[in-house]
């Protein structure tokens, strides 16, 4: 049992044992009634959720929803919905951590940096503003490391398995859809009523007759994300089925068709896929255009952890080697001696000019983050653990060789959307879950 699944165990034995205390002090002749602080209210595999994170995971929802301006649903319902995430969320960190996946405090308390910069705060004013709510540090950077571990798994499980071919690429290319490649933004509403793999028609008819009754409602003025909140089995259902900006071209091109024709405000015909039945919101649409891309050209070192090496060491070769570059030392020599990337060592590390989805997310993000020149701290990916130096930018119109870069990632993205809500419900159905009284 790894040491998160230990804890878990370990804070139910710690309740029961409690509980245990309590029956002997209480004496026969006592009315005192006793409390069970924490209980399983769900178990998933070998693994549960306990009703103290429920509790807290309602406290944070109700809070959003609170500040969203929008009525939140019946306190069943809503918990029913809160529950069911908590389920996926657990099956999908028990796959990260059976395979293995670790994120490095290094990896956190960038996230964190981030977090506050995007808050306009120094990361000592935004932790401080974590204790005003009552909440704590340790308890962020958990949550940091579950989103992490979540998002690694679903790119490992579903983003590595899509597959473009050259003549699906040339065919999108040749499409009406491929000539949108500057379509509009739109800003989207999502409901999903799931329909599982298993099903028989006769429950898919019920479902879909669901969302007839929930259009209806939306006819007679019912709020759309309050609908979403109590009925949708999308991700994105406890944002109220918000999705934000979405560029057309990267819609799954069911979502793309159904949205030509909307005006904001409008919502689509039920929408059939393979994970059930959609219904969209067009809440508003911007852009179009050319537009220029920019690129990157960078180089970089890598090095992996070994048996001789630890991570700790490694970080430490890669500060050693960042401060001989700074120092004067060049990038090129120093990635042929001691880079582990075979494929870009005997170039010094040279990559390239980058188009759009061409790395992986945390190394386009310090490539985009980094100033000309900069050479960057040590950051890990799923190949190791580099340092990485932009020795240019340009801003190119659509050549080519970028058009087809991006349709492929944005065939990808399109994918993905699919994939992933259809991966969700398999692991669900294919995995023992319990639910207890709540």
């Amino acid at each position: 049992m790894n040491h998160w699944k230990a804890f878990k165990f370990e804070q139910v034995k710690k309740a029961l044992g409690a509980v245990a205390l309590c029956s002997l002090l209480i004496s026969v002749n006592s009315h005192a009634e006793m409390a069970l602080l924490d209980r399983v209210v769900a178990v998933v595999d070998d693994d549960v959720v306990l009703q103290s994170e429920l509790n807290q995971r309602m406290a944070v929802i109700y809070s959003q929803i609170q500040q969203s301006g929008t009525q939140a649903p019946a306190e069943d319902i809503l918990k029913k919905q809160v529950l069911e995430r908590l389920v996926k969320e657990r099956l999908q960190l028990n796959i990260g951590y059976k395979a293995g996946v670790r994120i490095s405090d290094q990896e956190v308390d960038g996230a964190i940096a981030r977090l506050a910069a995007n808050n306009n705060l120094s990361i000592e004013d935004y932790v401080a503003q974590i204790h005003a709510s009552g909440g704590t540090i340790t308890t962020v950077r958990q949550e940091i490391i579950n989103e992490m571990i979540i998002m690694r798994v679903q790119q490992g499980r579903v983003m590595r398995s899509i597959r473009i071919s050259e003549q699906e690429l040339d065919n999108f290319l040749n499409s009406e859809e491929g000539k949108l490649m500057t379509s509009p933004d739109v800003k989207l509403g999502h409901i999903l009523l799931a329909v599982s793999s298993n099903s028989s028609a006769e429950d898919a008819t019920k479902v879909r007759d669901n969302l007839n009754g929930i259009i209806k409602q939306i006819e007679e003025g019912a709020d759309f994300r309050q609908l979403a909140i109590a009925n949708s089995n999308d991700q994105s259902a406890l944002e109220g089925g918000d999705l934000g900006w979405r560029k057309m071209a990267q819609l799954p091109s069911l979502f793309s068709e159904a949205l030509q024709d909307l005006q904001p405000s409008e919502i689509s015909k039920p929408i059939r896929s393979g994970a059930g039945y959609h219904l969209l919101k067009l809440y508003d649409r911007r852009g179009g255009g050319e537009r220029l891309i920019e690129q990157h050209f960078a180089r970089h070192i890598l090095l992996k952890p070994n048996q001789i090496r630890d991570q700790a060491a490694t970080i430490e070769k890669l500060n050693e080697l960042r401060q001989k570059i700074i120092s004067g030392e060049d990038f090129v020599t120093l990635s042929k001696e001691f880079s582990e990337d075979l494929g870009s060592a005997l170039n010094g590390g040279e990559l390239g000019w980058s188009t759009p989805g061409m790395f992986v997310p945390e190394f386009e993000e310090t490539m985009n983050n980094i100033a000309v020149n900069e050479v960057s701290e040590p950051f890990q990916s799923q190949f190791g653990w580099h340092i990485l130096q932009v020795t240019e930018r340009r801003e190119q119109d659509f050549s080519n060789e970028i058009l087809r870069s991006t349709a492929e990632n944005l065939m990808r993205q399109r994918k993905f959307s699919e994939e992933l809500q259809v991966w969700l419900q398999k692991i669900r159905d294919e995995a023992f879950v319990e639910i207890k009284e709540t």
